[in-house]
């Protein structure tokens, strides 16, 4: 039985201007501005981060294991998500969601919540150190940062089911959700020469299962970090995969993963289609072809394409929907619109991609690119077409491409704006952010599983969140409503 598909993506920024041109000041100064105008103080608690911890079982697989930085710009939202360091660049992690719909709601709040940072940032320094931000994955330089998604995994999926089953989409999901790319800059990318491909991040991938997310990446992550219950739950930590400015891609992307993974908890993963022999292979050869025609060999001695194996896929999560319902995903009417969306970019990218353009990022921007190209009788190396490429990415409206090339919009901007400051109502994220607007000056840190308060004497109180599914507004509104201070909230969870 599939539990709850709570899920969640987190963000990491690329970054360019600053004092010294440095990164890491630069990203502070953003977290630090944020933070500052009085949306919160809040430290993040690092007690329980074990990013070390293996899904395998292994300990001490790697000596690149991410790095836990507890010296660098961290803070808790009051809508319940998480705003810091992460390397040399500014990550927003969105609070823990219900719904893929919800979900894309609060990654573009953090859209906002970037956009806002940025503002009041510039505003204290130099013209010639003004910051820029761009919702991208690589700088251009053979240096890439990424856009993870999690979903939460009953303990008793075996892992390495969790990979057979799941590679076969993580390779090809990119012809609908790739956010697009003008030339390479790995090595491997670069023998190939292409003017263009699907993907940002796929060149950088390297091994199919590994812990690492910055060196080596591999396709499947073994970070076995539930930020929950372990013994009831998994947190798979998705790592492939683009930084999408469509809202439609960013939705069809959770939503796509979620019922596939709901499908596993339910069938196992013997109904999947045959992962490709070489997986890592895929996932750069898939990218490198527009056409959608290259196909690879996989472990049944079957040639499949990128789009016969998400064709595959799409029938296989219809399929579970239709004798099964996907309440572990979302309710009928949203479940029925992945499907819907999902089925249309899939036809749309090989039968007619101008159909889509408004909704797959790739397509978008490759139309643009080939536009500008065209006019001005550009070689497919020439820097304009690289600076295209990011300015599609900017996070400044005024110099965003992507805000001009109508993709579709399925949250308002009232919405977002409102989910910039309250947290969504049917998770633990209520709890934490309604204690992060109510009773800042007596919390003392927060993490994803536990809120941890000062009351000035005594020793410091965690309060546990192990369950994502409880701290909800339901099952918490009432008791907050009546505890006006922290002293309260506590004597009354006590009783």
């Amino acid at each position: 039985m599939p539990v709850a598909k709570v899920l969640g993506i987190e963000t990491e920024y690329g970054i360019a201007g600053g004092p010294d041109l440095d990164p890491i000041v630069a990203s502070s100064i953003i977290v630090n501005a944020y933070a500052q105008e009085g949306h919160t103080r809040i430290n993040w608690d690092f007690e329980g981060e074990t990013p070390e911890m293996d899904a395998r079982g292994l300990a001490n697989l790697t000596a690149f294991a991410p790095v836990v930085e507890t010296h660098l710009a961290n803070t808790v939202l009051t809508n319940g998500a998480r705003l810091y360091v992460d390397h040399a660049h500014p990550e927003y992690s969105s609070p823990e969601c219900r719904t893929p719909l919800e979900a894309t709601l609060y990654d573009v709040a953090g859209e906002e919540v970037m956009r806002r940072a940025l503002r009041v940032a510039n505003q204290s320094l130099d013209v010639g150190q003004a910051i820029t931000l761009y919702k991208n994955n690589s700088d251009g330089k053979g240096n890439s940062y990424g856009t993870h998604e999690n979903y939460l995994v009953a303990r008793d999926v075996e892992f390495l089911h969790i990979v057979r089953a799941m590679v076969p989409h993580f390779v090809s999901r990119q012809i609908v959700i790739g956010a697009g790319k003008v030339a390479a800059e790995t090595e491997s990318g670069i023998d190939a020469d292409p003017a263009f491909q699907l993907s940002q991040r796929a060149e950088f991938f390297e091994e199919v299962v590994g812990l690492e997310t910055t060196l080596k990446r591999p396709i499947v992550n073994t970070r076995d970090e539930p930020h929950a219950d372990a013994e009831r739950f998994r947190r798979l930590h998705v790592i492939i995969g683009d930084a999408n400015m469509s809202q439609v891609a960013t939705f069809v992307k959770l939503g796509s993963t979620a019922l596939l993974l709901a499908v596993l908890e339910e069938h196992g993963p013997s109904c999947f289609p045959a992962s490709p022999r070489q997986p890592v292979g895929a996932v750069r050869s898939f990218a490198l072809d527009p056409t959608l025609r290259h196909a690879v060999l996989c472990e049944d001695d079957q040639q499949r394409t990128a789009w016969d194996f998400q064709d595959q896929l799409w029938h296989l999560a219809e399929g579970y929907v239709a004798s099964h319902g996907g309440e572990a995903v979302a309710g009928p009417d949203e479940v029925a619109l992945i499907l819907a969306q999902w089925r249309e970019m899939l036809d749309g990218v090989r039968d007619d991609p101008v159909s889509v353009s408004d909704r797959v990022d790739w397509v978008a921007k490759l139309r643009i690119i080939d536009g500008y190209r065209e006019r001005y009788q550009l070689s497919q190396g020439d820097a304009r077409l690289r600076a295209i490429d990011l300015q599609y990415h900017d996070l400044r409206p005024e110099r965003s491409l992507a805000q001009r090339v109508g993709l579709r919009e399925l949250h308002p901007i009232e919405q977002v704006r409102e989910a910039i400051h309250n947290p969504p109502e049917t998770t633990r994220a209520y709890f934490r952010g309604q204690c992060v607007e109510r009773y800042a000056d007596q919390i003392v840190a927060a993490n994803w599983d536990s809120v941890v308060f000062d009351l000035g004497e005594g020793p410091l109180r965690r309060v546990p969140m192990l369950d994502p599914l409880r701290g909800t507004r339901a099952l918490t509104a009432d008791l907050l409503e009546t505890c006006p201070t922290a002293d309260d909230l506590l004597e009354a969870l006590n009783r």
